[in-house]
């Protein structure tokens, strides 16, 4: 349907967003303009006024009738034009040359309080060209899950899109399960530009060059006074970095994404899509929590070998802007790719150092080895084993002991002390460091799980009080202990997520 022929709708009154929409200005043909589907009664059910206030937004107007309508989509901003995004992808290694913002549409650009450009972004806001038979909707809670653990994630300094809004469209949406209320996700990144976004530009003539120059603008600015070719093979190469510690730090916290596929790959180095997402409990590089990954292809352990092949894909789409010579553009991006492998046990390396209370360069592969040697052995919960060991230091082995028994920890333990005593500091002040990187609380499958069912009955305290602990997650407070426990067996045996669409 073009612009012309679609039906006229109402336009808010509020004050002005203050948008800008330079990707759809500057990379001509991997937007679409379109409007949100009409949402009968819009209203903000969750709303995240820290992060309103970081974007100069006023979130008592966007608490008003007309501000649930554009964070719904269903009302269009006075001062943009909202666009769907187009990409390709593999999904679980198969190409789909065109997938797109099937049930997604980018309200504009904002500026936050460092003055750094982020994209703002709704989530379930109706059907779009790029919709595939879909209806392009959203029901609670889907929305309500990506806005806890983005937010979660957050708390953990781990490099994601944030959550701002979740506002429910006052219509019933017809899932698996039956009828679910119908929400709408209004998320904040630093783009949306993915590895999907080039490998759609790729196939289209002279767009990847002006999607690449858009995005090294964006993201990597210090590159533009490079030559070409130079610019563009460090461009992938600062990618492979980003990306290479971002799966680093979703290991060393226990996170499953669920869904890797390339056009969930960003290009800024951001976790987005919390669609069938977990974190660990009992470690087990095996553990899969999504519905529809059959063969474990995105288990646990497999996510950095998989983010490496991701990574393969769009170093493809660079070829022939790093070198028009074809052997030439390919041995300089396989150079580079080549280099991922170290880059992820680097940024593990010092990711478990800090878990373990060692310097990046006392910590060797062997220790850590041995320890998820034991957590397997015996099924250790993840979150749990870290801040034993800092009890242990302290003088207190009854936590490690209830998670690995000491006739089968004691020799690592010993190991691990001595390193940990050639830095020479207290062990009390060494457990303190621990505790200031490892965290006490995470959102614990089931009780996201019954936060989430009992919002989708309109009880929204779960929620709430969940959020608010995980959005805390290393100050350790007596009146959550039950947050820090992992789940009854009988809940993880048989424990699945899914994408909601």
């Amino acid at each position: 349907m073009s612009e012309s022929t679609r039906p006229a709708v109402p336009t808010t009154n509020l004050p002005a967003f203050g948008f800008e929409r330079t990707f759809a200005d500057q990379v001509p043909g991997v937007t679409l303009p379109w409007q949100g589907t009409h949402a009968p009664d819009p209203r903000v059910l969750t709303l995240n006024d820290a992060l309103a206030r970081s974007l100069a937004l006023d979130p008592a107007s966007l608490r008003t009738v007309e501000g649930a309508g554009v964070l719904s989509g269903s009302v269009p901003p006075a001062d943009t034009v909202t666009v769907a995004m187009a990409y390709a992808g593999h999904q679980f290694g198969n190409f789909q040359p065109l997938l797109g913002d099937g049930r997604a549409l980018l309200l504009g650009e904002l500026r936050d309080d460092h003055g750094r450009r982020v994209d703002l972004h709704l989530k379930g806001s109706g059907a779009t060209p790029f919709s595939r038979g879909g209806d392009g909707r959203a029901v609670v809670a889907a929305m309500l899950r990506e806005y806890l653990i983005s937010e979660a994630m957050h708390a953990l300094d781990i490099p994601t899109t944030r959550s701002l809004a979740v506002v429910t469209t006052g219509e019933q949406v017809v899932r698996e399960g039956g009828p679910q209320p119908g929400a709408v996700l209004a998320r904040v990144a630093s783009s949306h530009l993915r590895v999907g976004t080039f490998e759609f530009a790729a196939r289209r003539e002279g767009l990847v060059q002006s999607l690449a120059d858009y995005a090294i603008a964006r993201h990597y600015p210090a590159f533009l006074e490079l030559p070409a070719g130079d610019r563009y093979l460090a461009f992938f190469e600062a990618v492979v970095d980003a990306q290479a510690s971002l799966v680093a730090q979703w290991m060393s916290v226990g996170f499953v994404h669920g869904v890797m596929n390339t056009d969930n790959t960003t290009i800024s180095g951001e976790t987005i899509d919390y669609g069938p997402c977990a974190f660990l409990d009992a470690y087990d590089p095996a553990t899969v929590f999504s519905s529809i990954d059959h063969g474990g292809r995105y288990a646990y352990g497999n996510q950095p070998a998989v983010l490496g092949w991701n990574l393969a894909r769009f170093g493809e789409t660079l070829l022939p802007l790093v070198n028009s010579v074809p052997d030439d553009a390919i041995s300089a991006l396989t150079a580079v790719l080549d280099t991922y492998g170290d880059r992820y046990r680097k940024h593990y390396s010092t990711a478990m150092a800090a878990k373990l209370g060692l310097e990046a360069a006392a910590v060797d592969a062997e220790l850590v080895d041995g320890l998820l040697r034991l957590l397997t052995d015996h099924r250790a919960d993840w979150t749990q084993t870290f801040r034993a060991l800092a009890e242990n230091l302290r003088g207190n082995s009854a936590p490690i002991d209830s998670l690995v028994p000491p006739d089968a920890s004691t020799s690592w333990l010993e190991r691990w002390r001595v390193a940990i005593s050639a830095r020479g500091l207290d062990l009390s002040s060494v457990a303190d460091e621990m505790d200031r990187v490892n965290p006490v609380y995470i959102p614990r499958n089931h009780l996201v799980d019954a936060a989430l069912q009992a919002a989708t009955e309109g009880d929204l305290e779960l929620f709430e009080r969940l959020l608010e602990v995980v959005t805390s997650p290393f100050d350790r407070r007596d009146e959550w202990s039950d947050y820090a426990l992992p789940a009854p067996e009988n809940f993880s045996a048989g424990f699945q997520t899914f994408c909601g669409t």
